[in-house]
This record gives C-alpha cells, sequence and structure tokens, in this order.
C-alpha cells in the first residue's frame, strides 16, 4: 500500500499488500522509528515541563508559547490565538483543493492539589494536570516532529489543533469560532485511558462519551434561628431532599435502559454554625447518552426540583446550560485507526470497547458537519493507575511513543486513501 507521497519523488515506497512487504514497511522504510526515537527523550521533556507549570482552562499562555515555538523550530507554519488561548499548525501543501486532515489535542489543567511525589509535579498550588493533557500536547508535539521531513511529500495538509479549556467545554467552540475546522474533512482525536494497559489502545464505532449539561439549583428557604428551625424553611434541609430526591426520580421516572447521571459537585450556603440558612446553590452535572431523552432533560429536571422544593416550603430557581454533545465515531475513520493500531502495536493491543463513557469531551463539538474519531490511550503502567482526575494521577511515559506512532500512522493512512480513491464520501 503506497504512501501519500507527492509523484516524482525519489522517497522509497512500500510494496501494496499482496507483494510480500512487511506490515511496517511504510513506517520504516520512510525513517520514521528513527525520527521518533531521537525526539522522544526531548518530547518527555516538554511533557514534564508542561506538567509541573499547568494552567486553567482560558489562561494556557506560557503552555501555547511553548508549543507555538517548537512549532515553528520545526517547520510548521503556526497561528496563536485561534480560539482565545489556541494553536493552529499546517504542514503541507496548500490550495482550495487540497484535501485536509486535522489532529486535534488539549493543553489545560484542573483546579487539582497533586499529590502523586513525582519530581516533577506541579509547582503551582492547587493546579495539576491530573486528566492528562499534558501528555495530549506532548503527543500532539510528537507527530508535528515526525511529520515536518514529510513536508515537500505530502499530497494533503495536516492541521494541528492545540485546543484550550477542555475541562470547561468551552474551548472547541472558542476555536470553530475563529474558523479552526473551515475545510477539514476528517479529524482525529486522543484521550488517555487509566482502564487499558500502557501499549495498548481503546476503539469504538458510534457512540464514544455522553452528552453533559451543566445544572445550578438554588435554593429558596427563610431564615431564623438554629434553636427554633419549626419557625424558619431550612434551605440546607431541602437542598438535601433535592440532591436524594433527584437520584431517587431517576431510579423510578426514567428508564434505566438509558442511562442519566446527575451529581452534584458543589454547594454553598449559610452563613454561621446557629442560624437556619435561607439560601443554597447547587452546581452539578448531567450526563445522558441518548440524545431525545437529553434534550427533554432540563424541563424534567426543572419540574422534579420544584416540586421537591415545594413539597417542603421552599421555592427554587433552575438552571440547564448544555455543555458538549457526545463524540459520536465515523466507523471508517475508527477503522482506519484501528488497522494502523494492528500493524504498530499487534492485533491483541487493540481493544474494542464495548461500552461508551458518560464522560464528556468538547471535541464532539469540533465533529459537527466533519467526519472524526478518537481513541483511548493505554497509560496504566505495571502498578495500574489511578482514575482521571485524581490527585494521584500519573499516565506512563511509555504511552506517548504509542500516541505518536498510532496518530501519525492514520494521518499518513487517510491520506494514502485520500490520493487512491478521492475525498471520503
Amino acid at each position: 500500500m503506497p504512501l501519500p507521497l507527492a509523484t516524482g519523488s525519489d522517497t522509497p515506497r512500500a510494496a501494496a499488500p499482496g507483494c510480500g512487504a512487511h506490515p511496517l514497511a511504510d513506517w520504516q522504510r520512510l525513517g520514521l522509528e528513527a525520527s521518533l526515537a531521537e525526539v522522544l527523550p526531548e518530547l518527555i521533556q516538554l511533557r514534564r515541563h508542561i506538567h509541573r507549570h499547568p494552567e486553567l482552562s482560558g489562561h494556557e499562555h506560557q503552555t501555547a508559547a511553548l508549543v507555538a515555538g517548537e512549532l515553528r523550530r520545526w517547520g510548521w507554519r503556526v497561528r496563536e490565538g485561534v480560539g482565545r488561548t489556541g494553536v493552529l499548525a499546517e504542514l503541507g501543501p496548500e490550495g482550495p483543493d487540497v484535501p485536509l486532515v486535522a489532529l486535534r489535542v488539549d493543553m489545560d489543567a484542573l483546579p487539582v492539589e497533586e499529590r502523586t511525589g513525582l519530581d516533577y509535579a506541579s509547582t503551582r498550588q492547587g493546579l495539576m494536570h491530573a486528566c492528562g493533557h499534558d501528555l495530549h500536547t506532548a503527543v500532539g508535539l510528537g507527530v508535528a516532529h515526525v511529520l515536518a521531513p514529510l513536508a515537500g511529500l505530502l499530497t494533503a495538509r495536516v492541521r494541528l489543533l492545540f485546543q484550550p479549556a477542555e475541562e470547561t467545554a468551552q474551548g472547541a467552540a472558542w476555536m470553530r469560532a475563529d474558523g479552526a475546522m473551515e475545510g477539514v474533512q476528517a479529524l482525529f482525536g486522543v484521550h488517555v485511558f487509566p482502564s487499558l494497559a500502557v501499549g495498548s489502545i481503546g476503539v469504538r464505532c458510534g457512540s464514544l462519551t455522553a452528552a453533559a449539561g451543566e445544572l445550578e439549583v438554588e435554593v429558596l428557604g427563610e431564615g431564623g434561628h438554629g434553636a427554633r428551625p419549626h419557625q424558619s424553611t431550612d434551605a440546607i434541609w431541602i437542598a438535601a431532599r433535592v440532591v436524594s430526591g433527584l437520584q431517587e426520580a431517576i431510579s423510578r421516572r426514567l428508564d434505566a435502559l438509558h442511562p442519566v447521571v446527575v451529581s452534584f459537585g458543589r454547594i454553598e450556603g449559610g452563613k454561621a454554625f446557629n442560624v437556619i440558612a435561607d439560601h443554597v446553590r447547587l452546581l452539578g452535572t448531567v450526563r445522558c447518552l441518548d440524545l431525545e431523552l437529553h434534550s427533554q432533560l432540563p424541563g424534567w429536571i426543572e419540574d422534579t426540583v420544584q416540586a421537591l422544593c415545594r413539597g417542603h416550603g421552599g421555592e427554587a430557581r433552575v438552571r440547564y446550560r448544555c455543555i458538549s454533545p457526545p463524540v459520536h465515531n465515523d466507523p471508517e475513520l475508527t477503522e482506519l485507526v484501528a488497522e494502523a493500531a494492528t500493524e504498530l502495536l499487534g492485533r491483541d493491543q487493540v481493544r474494542w470497547l464495548e461500552q461508551p463513557s458518560l464522560g464528556a469531551e468538547d471535541f464532539a463539538e469540533l465533529q459537527q458537519g466533519t467526519r472524526g474519531t478518537m481513541f483511548r490511550l493505554g497509560v496504566a503502567g505495571a502498578t495500574g493507575c489511578t482514575p482521571l482526575h485524581s490527585n494521584t494521577f500519573a499516565p506512563d511515559e511509555a504511552a506517548l511513543a504509542v500516541g505518536v506512532k498510532v496518530l501519525t500512522l492514520s494521518l499518513l493512512r487517510w491520506m494514502e486513501r485520500q490520493a487512491s480513491a478521492g475525498p471520503l464520501a
């Protein structure tokens, strides 16, 4: 199967399948393994630098500057400030008729106090790369380095999107508004996955993640003396009924075959230990795989919360914001990734995931109107790996090379198919 190299090139080409070619001939003959081996120590140091200096969503200024500098050093055409603090870079031929494929990686950290004990742990109190975006960024830079020497040989343009603010589900929309997806025919993405061993990946056609929403509930009561609760309307007591009542209503009033998760992550209320609170604010998240049901949830939650509050003598204000649609993996692109990974890692290291995740990813926002796929990158070492968003999350760095190889070969194979069969339908 030939690589997508410009005609007239003297670069060696691999034989087509059935002609005795080793399945890794394309990768090896272009020297990509040697190129990756050469840059891997630098990528690890870049990842550790980013890990030491995490930045919250929308504030990735230093990370973006570092990324842009490395990309320019390797010959990519770079635009900064795309989606506020995002970076867009391109390589390969330009022109309206040139196929365009994109890779998206995210850069932001979380408000988590790190407890890993690593010698490159976060130096910023209360901030941590607890979701692996530092590794994602390093993977994107690795792909950029490996592809850079092929710039004059590619028959398609590659666009790299280093995205801010994934954790707040805003960055993808910001980049899209700045034209980051214009002309893109196929989009690839990756996310670390603690449930898979390093050296393996997980793929799934169709739904990969859930639709997500942000829920805010204000419970309004009437304050009073803590010694005489019967003379007031206790907003904290009512808020507790709201939290438990919503969970009970989900299990009793919604179809169990269409899972819904409502989790409250923040509660604010009260001013003194002996004063009945008159106001409590709840902040939470809602996850659902069924799009039709997800569209009905805001109204259902409003009705349920209002009934719970009125039933206990209080009132409520309910606000719901849709954060992200579900990530839907294109079957053809997903098969392409699986085939590339099988060649590189072996069939046993490519796991077809049976179930989607109720986690959310604003990668889905970039997929609107564009075919895309995201795969899971195994990061569990010999002793395992704690969950995403944990303050002890420490992915095995051996996953970095795996992510670079699978994504690079997937991009090349997409170009290859474009050159042989024309644009994907």
